[in-house]
């Protein structure tokens, strides 16, 4: 994506600068409005980041992840309560750390606040590193003079978001493994043996039955045009991995996933826990409601949920209860509406919205530490199906060559 410079001001009205990466100036202003920045000037430049940012030397380098924002949350969080001035500690940190990536991030933001500019402005040059809800964030402690305590609750939320995903990846490792699996061995068995019985079956003329005929011909046909079906194989994935970068494919793909069997409601209790978890952070450390919900909106792994906390929204701009809203999105649980509702009207959502988020997080442990279980009983049936067909297809017809051999 393109990058623009822009200029905006802060809400104390001071000038801040810098670079984003985005689709157009457009999605830049979104942006500097979600963070509490008001663009005065958005244009197209050269390039982004700090100096030296891209290149195919570093194409290799290891890049940054969640680990790494995790301690550099943690470690600002301990540095600055015991009282270590801004810039020193991020020093500190630009020596300690052992990726170069995040050493050129925190050289950068040591830059920019030598520059005058605010700490969450400086991040705002780094979107793949600090995302609009850390920047948020970021912003809220530098106003309300709680930077410390909003980098504790960053660096929580970080690890909570890492042990979703984890979770997630284990949910759906054991299937896609056998899933895999049983792909192979259906393509070794017809490359590989049906030919060998298709020369015996073809050596004694027999009339073969309908599944070994229909079973030798699907044989047939995969070896000799495997050339196109690992070419349309390639480009099936190709094209897919194109229309899952558009919008509406990503969009689609997004909500069939959680229609999935058995792993489609793992993946939509985890999806909903980090949504509570990140929207109670907000809300906790003073980020407005309707700012809240645009900025949790934006960083969902999920453009279906993505757009329904975009209703909400725009429902609590024309003036709805979070509550109602919630109903209208028909992705919560009557259990977790009422704790809302309890929220709502008490004045304690941030609180019961980290309830929600710890009794979907227990959910999806249970259902991971379960998931064995469940997938069991469906794939047996589909590997006695495969059983089934070869032993009705190939085997079969060997027992009765056997016997015809033998009375001879």
């Amino acid at each position: 994506m393109p990058f623009f410079a822009y200029k905006g001001r802060n809400p104390r009205g001071e000038l801040v600068q810098g670079t984003l990466e985005g689709a157009d100036s457009g999605a830049i202003a979104e942006q500097l409005f979600n963070t509490g920045i008001t663009p005065v000037d958005i244009a197209p430049t050269a390039g982004g980041g700090a100096a030296g940012d891209s290149g195919w030397q570093r194409f290799f380098e290891e890049k940054i992840d969640l680990v790494d924002q995790m301690l550099f949350s943690r470690q600002m969080y301990t540095l600055l309560k015991a009282g270590v001035p801004m810039l020193k500690a991020l020093a500190g940190l630009q020596e300690s750390t052992v990726k170069p990536a995040m050493a050129r991030v925190i050289a950068d933001l040591r830059q920019s606040l030598d520059a005058g500019r605010e700490l969450s402005s400086a991040m705002l040059r780094h979107p793949g590193v600090f995302s609009p809800f850390y920047v948020s964030l970021v912003r809220v402690g530098e106003t309300t003079g709680l930077l410390e305590d909003v980098f504790l609750r960053l660096a929580q939320h970080i690890e909570f978001e890492k042990d979703i995903r984890d979770r997630i990846k284990a949910a759906l490792r054991y299937p896609a493994f056998v899933v895999a699996a049983m792909a192979a061995a259906i393509v070794l068995v017809n490359i590989l043996v049906i030919p060998v019985f298709a020369k015996v079956f073809q050596q004694f003329g027999a009339q073969l039955p309908l599944m070994t005929r229909i079973l030798i011909g699907f044989s047939n046909f995969m070896v000799q045009s495997w050339p196109l079906l690992l070419a349309g194989a390639i480009g099936g994935v190709i094209a897919w991995r194109a229309w899952v970068a558009t919008s509406a494919g990503r969009y689609a793909w997004d909500r069939f996933k959680l229609r999935i069997p058995v792993a489609g409601p793992i993946i939509l209790k985890a999806s909903l826990a980090r949504f509570a978890r990140s929207f109670a952070l907000c809300l906790k450390s003073g980020v407005p409601v309707v700012q809240a919900l645009s900025v949790v909106g934006r960083v969902t792994d999920n453009d279906f949920l993505g757009q329904r906390i975009t209703q909400m929204r725009d429902g609590v701009e024309r003036g709805e209860s979070v509550l109602r809203t919630a109903v209208t999105t028909q992705v919560f649980t009557p259990v977790v509406l009422q704790m809302v509702a309890v929220g709502d009207e008490t004045g304690e959502l941030d609180s019961l919205l980290f309830e929600v988020a710890g009794m979907y997080e227990r959910e999806v442990d249970y259902d991971v530490k379960s998931l064995a279980s469940q997938i069991e009983p469906i794939l047996i049936v589909f590997l006695a199906g495969f059983v089934l067909v070869l032993a009705l297809g190939i085997l079969l017809p060997m027992w009765d060559l056997g016997r015809v051999m033998l009375k001879k």
